[in-house]
């Protein structure tokens, strides 16, 4: 895991300097970049950091963490002259909840220059598109034989005690219990009788992703609801693992990057927008943790492309989030799994 303030080496690229780029990006500096830790943050340093940013002079600071203290920064700090991030790295979820308290620059193809790279559909006023992913049920090949074939299916008593759940993806956890009781992305309603009738079924609550990825590699348990390209990342890594795109109905995820309007370094979160978008670098994402490019020019591999896409059958079953609900609803679901699933 990497430090709550990690700090990458960057030289100062005087030559990169000389390069001819626009005169902003030139300046380089440092570019505090709010994110995940683990596989994500390290990819990051791996794929964007050093290779791209760190050449044109700038010094990449990761300010590590889970999205919800990201979140509550943010609006902490949007009267503040100057804010602690010049990049914001959020679900799709969590940017709508931010922007509407107006914390985030609007992005456009004056400030990065590959925005018209990425599909029309997944464009947004405030964010660029990183990464995205669909939610399916993964399950240990070593113990499930009949694997589910809907999120229902998880609450077989069979099942007592083999489901496992990472706690920092609480909200699509309780998506996926609202659509096993009947509900959707505008009703989450549901979820929380059936929450508790996972709990009186012994469901396991890890801290982190990467907790959950060692408990079903123990096979402590042995299923899950998670990303399709987090799967892919732990089968790379030795776990015996397959997918289920549930008959529900799949969510979808988008993983975007922002810059807040009190940013210091502006130019330089751009800049690190612009990177993120780089098209060998959408490609190193997808080759080493399964997520989905979201630009035109980076096709995958059809090895590759078969283990981390949905067939068209799948994608048909993409589920369009309500960002509006969920935001309205976002509260009552946190303190629900909090104070009464957990408790």
């Amino acid at each position: 895991m990497i430090s709550r303030r990690h700090f990458l080496s960057a030289s100062a690229g005087v030559a990169a300097l000389a390069s001819g780029m626009p005169t902003a990006r030139a300046e380089g500096g440092q570019v505090v970049v709010g994110t995940w830790g683990g596989d994500y943050g390290q990819l990051l340093s791996d794929i964007i950091d050093k290779p791209i940013m760190t050449p044109k002079g700038f010094e990449i600071v990761q300010d590590v963490g889970n999205a919800d203290p990201r979140k509550t920064k943010l609006l902490a700090e949007r009267q503040s002259r100057r804010g602690s991030m010049d990049v914001a790295c959020l679900s799709d979820n969590d940017a709508y909840i931010v922007s509407q308290s107006d914390v985030f620059e609007r992005v456009d193809a004056a400030q990065v220059k590959r925005l018209d790279k990425v599909f029309p559909e997944l464009r947004s006023d405030i964010a660029i598109p990183h990464i995205y992913s669909a939610q399916v049920i993964l399950y240990n090949t070593n113990q499930v034989k009949t694997p589910p074939q809907s999120f229902a299916d998880l609450w077989d008593p069979k099942w007592r005690g083999k489901i496992g759940l990472a706690d920092i993806l609480y909200p699509n956890n309780t998506l996926a219990a609202a659509l096993a009781g009947g509900g959707g992305v505008s009703n989450l309603d549901p979820a929380e009788k059936k929450l508790m009738e996972w709990r009186s079924l012994d469901v396991k609550i890890y801290p982190s992703n990467e907790a959950l990825a060692a408990a079903l590699k123990s096979e402590e348990v042995w299923l899950t609801t998670m990303w399709l390209a987090r799967g892919f990342m732990w089968k790379k890594s030795g776990i015996p693992l397959a997918h289920v795109v549930p008959k529900e109905g799949t969510p979808a995820i988008v993983f975007q990057a922002s810059v807040p309007k009190n940013a210091k370094n502006k130019a330089g979160g751009f800049a690190y927008l612009d990177a993120m978008l780089d098209a060998k670098a959408q490609g190193g994402f997808a080759d080493k943790m399964g997520y989905v490019p979201t630009v035109t020019d980076a096709p995958l591999p059809e090895d590759l492309a078969k283990q981390v896409s949905l067939t068209e059958a799948e994608r048909a079953r993409l589920l369009k989030p309500d960002y509006a609900y969920a935001a309205g609803r976002s509260q009552r679901t946190l303190d629900f799994w909090n104070k009464e699933f957990k408790a």
